[in-house]
């Protein structure tokens, strides 16, 4: 761990953060990757690792991000309050107005439900774009952080930010699973179910980079930019991953998944960030 936070700690923020989305992006092809090994996880085995990965979220989205966002407020002479609940708020406004414009579809729901626009687009389409939303937030999160330890923010810390990475990775790898085995199901190629699997993360780097290039521009709206990438996972857990493990009888090992993950991310944080 030490050599990996020299490492990041010597090379320029916005590389660094391109790097560790990078990272998150490759982990999820390694979980699209299961469609070449296996035909289909069992059902109980998908809701456990959405609870995890759900877990994950809540946990980051408190211990990496909003705690960081309170103690910077008060740091920087703001109502401490006041910068995290904005910045809260406008995250999760962010995700609701992607969720109103941009058609997709959840993993696990019926074809009927579809949100968004009305379109013609296929299902494999709708449920691709519905991941793709669903990692916006992970990617300008560990960006924000990056950007924030090259502007010198105590809060900002470089373990911080690679234990976010690392986090988002772990539940990248169930993901990448989560996308690609229902590609299969539609009748998509193991070539391309894998393809369009990983092809959902692309868009970590790109919020990554521009997360760091927006806190080097801007360094006071740091605590709301924090703020901002927690209320948007907030949001993607309760109104898509929550949901997506509640539809059959497995609700129970979702909910154990949802622990483990939030209690993995919270001693990552706490022990190594």
């Amino acid at each position: 761990m030490d050599a990996i936070l020299d490492f990041f700690e010597g090379i320029d923020p916005v590389w660094a953060a391109l790097l560790a989305t990078t990272f998150t992006w490759l982990v999820t092809a390694a979980g699209a990757a299961v469609v070449f090994f296996f035909n289909e996880p069992h059902r109980r085995v998908m809701d456990g690792m959405l609870g995890f990965t759900g877990g994950v979220m809540v946990a980051a989205s408190f211990w990496s991000l909003l705690a960081p966002s309170i103690e910077m407020s008060a740091r920087m002479g703001m109502i401490e309050w006041l910068p995290p609940a904005i910045g809260f708020g406008l995250g999760a406004l962010f995700i609701f107005f992607l969720d109103k414009r941009v058609p997709h579809l959840h993993i696990n729901f019926d074809p009927k439900n579809t949100e968004g626009p009305k379109t013609e687009w296929r299902r494999s389409t709708l449920l691709i774009l519905a991941i793709t939303l669903h990692n916006i937030p992970e990617g300008l999160a560990v960006g924000v952080l990056f950007g924030g330890v090259a502007a010198g923010i105590p809060e900002a810390t470089i373990g911080g930010a690679v234990v976010l990475a690392i986090g988002i990775g772990l539940q990248n790898f169930p993901e990448g699973i989560a996308v690609s085995m229902p590609l299969r199901r539609m009748g998509l190629s193991r070539r391309r179910s894998f393809f369009y699997g990983q092809l959902s993360a692309i868009v970590e780097p790109i919020a990554g980079v521009i997360g760091a290039v927006a806190v080097l521009w801007m360094q006071p709206i740091l605590p709301y930019a924090l703020a901002f990438a927690a209320g948007a996972m907030i949001y993607v857990v309760i109104e898509e991953v929550i949901p997506e493990t509640q539809l059959d009888a497995h609700t129970d090992i979702a909910t154990l998944g949802f622990i483990g993950g939030f209690i993995v991310m919270m001693v990552l944080d706490v022990a190594l960030g």
